[in-house]
């Protein structure tokens, strides 16, 4: 089977979406802009904060057509709002929960890795989580370059004493799918999350899975070969 499994955490164990927009509009309208329907947001998150704003500017006020002040501006309001209440509006998908529990119960390791900042990320998993659900969990940090980048992922399965071949990478976009891939792990597309089936499949998942409880005979087959 495969020994760990490494999951994202926007939009495969946790349905973010109105949070993010929630956030996001808000702080648009403090600076401002316009608020963008919040669905719209499912294309613009999760390759980190900073490039989800950018194309929230592109978006409000055309692609470049704002001053370095002006994004400084929405990012720090928006860098505030979101790190005061990080867990509003967000719950883990049906099944995650139950999901986790069956594969620590096999001995899989359980590690999280987002483009987050990870001050957010272990004040999420704290509120929403108990303690021992994961054994390992990764936010955005300096000196380690964000997903598609594989440094994060592949320092995961060091630390947890795992060959990347022994790792399902876990996540619902191009993003996550690059990032398994070029660490050398096989990748899991989570179709309940924000993006596509099609964009899963151009990016070579290798499965494909429709509930978070399909992880789970994913992980005890294990890979193949």
């Amino acid at each position: 089977m495969y020994l760990a499994c490494i999951f994202d955490l926007d939009g495969t164990l946790l349905n973010t979406l109105d949070t993010i927009a929630y956030f996001s509009n808000e702080a648009l309208e403090d600076c401002g802009h316009p608020a963008i329907p919040p669905a719209e947001y499912r294309t613009m998150v999760g390759d980190g904060a900073t490039m989800q704003l950018r194309r929230m500017m592109d978006r409000v006020a055309g692609e470049g057509r704002y001053t370095a002040e002006e994004f400084a501006r929405l990012q720090k309001r928006y860098m505030d709002l979101y790190a005061a209440r990080p867990t509003y509006k967000t719950e883990p998908y049906p099944g995650i929960r139950e999901t986790l529990s069956h594969l620590k119960k096999m001995g899989v390791k359980r590690a999280v890795l987002s483009n987050k900042p990870h001050a957010w990320v272990v004040d999420i998993i704290a509120g929403l989580f108990d303690a021992g659900t994961f054994d390992l969990f990764f936010g955005q940090r300096d000196g380690v370059p964000r997903k598609p980048a594989p440094g994060g992922a592949l320092r995961i399965a060091k630390t947890l004493g795992v060959e990347p071949r022994s790792v399902l990478y876990i996540g619902d976009t191009n993003t996550d799918m690059k990032t398994g891939a070029a660490a050398g792990m096989d990748t899991a597309g989570a179709l309940w999350g924000f993006r596509t089936r099609r964009e899963l499949e151009e990016n070579h998942a290798v499965y494909l899975l429709d509930k978070p409880e399909e992880i789970v005979g994913v992980a005890a087959h294990g890979p193949e070969g």
